[in-house]
């Protein structure tokens, strides 16, 4: 009897063994690897856009994806996503990490696992001057979304007398926006006034960002679940790029006073978060 014990401890502890190494850390995948795949947004400045003067990606959060490939001393391969995609490449894994604006959300957190939070935003709204002045006319509005967006999310909860057109992503909604199929769209406050800023100078008057939210949104990087040693990695990074510095130099790359959507920078990464 006690020698079939044994036999079953011994056992027991070599299945464990065999499933540790099946299951490798992520973290450790990617440095053996050498290459660390992220999911962005490739049509939606200034955190993922294509650079017509080169064809690459750019932005905002292509530039902390860097700055973490480069912590890790690896390759950056960018996966170009949308909004409705970043959970299932994440949970796929199709990538490593999404950084792709993805608001924290209880939600979201059931899927994946989120960073501490390193830019945030609120949900407004961008429409023809003199549409839109006030939250309670929403109601009566058509709204143009983001397809599987938090915005989307916020609109039809708290206004669902708003008539929500869904989008793949936010050019189609602008697009429509033009064409007056709805009369405003939806979306971070941060990228509605770049994509303002790149609107022909004969058409941006005709449009404005009324001065409200309906929303106090923080954006983290997407971390499959069960990856604790990765988790760990990204926060640690992402602090260290706010005390040296470049979290803010980044910020201002994009969203500083020289910037074609200056805006300024009211959130540090480690703040204390707000309801």
């Amino acid at each position: 009897m006690k020698m079939k014990k044994t036999l079953s401890a011994a056992f027991a502890a070599l299945l464990l063994t065999l499933t540790g190494t099946a299951h490798a850390d992520r973290l450790d995948d990617i440095r053996h690897a050498g290459v660390l795949r992220v999911a962005t947004f490739d049509s939606n400045p200034p955190f993922g856009f294509v650079d017509p003067a080169t064809n690459q990606i750019v932005g905002l959060d292509v530039d902390y994806a860097h700055a973490l490939a480069d912590k890790l001393g690896v390759k950056l391969e960018i996966q170009p996503t949308n909004p409705a995609n970043r959970i299932a490449f994440l949970k796929s894994s199709k990538v490593d990490l999404v950084l792709a604006n993805f608001t924290i959300t209880d939600e979201r957190k059931k899927e994946v696992d989120f960073s501490t939070p390193y830019f945030a935003s609120g949900t407004q709204f961008l429409a023809k001057k003199g549409v839109l002045a006030s939250p309670q006319q929403l109601n009566s509005l058509r709204i143009g979304a983001d397809k599987g967006t938090t915005n989307e999310q916020q609109v039809r909860t708290k206004f669902p007398g708003a008539t929500i057109v869904a989008y793949d992503d936010t050019p189609f909604a602008f697009a429509a926006l033009r064409a007056g199929n709805v009369q405003a769209i939806t979306q971070d406050g941060p990228k509605l006034v770049a994509l303002l800023a790149n609107v022909p100078d004969s058409d941006r008057g005709r449009y404005e960002i009324p001065s409200f939210t309906i929303s106090n949104d923080y954006e983290g990087v997407g971390v499959p679940k069960g990856e604790p040693q990765l988790l760990s990695f990204v926060n640690d990074t992402l602090v260290s790029l706010e005390a040296n510095g470049t979290a803010a130099k980044i910020y201002d790359k994009w969203f500083g006073p020289k910037s074609k959507a200056p805006l300024p920078r009211l959130f540090k990464i480690g703040d204390p978060q707000k309801s």
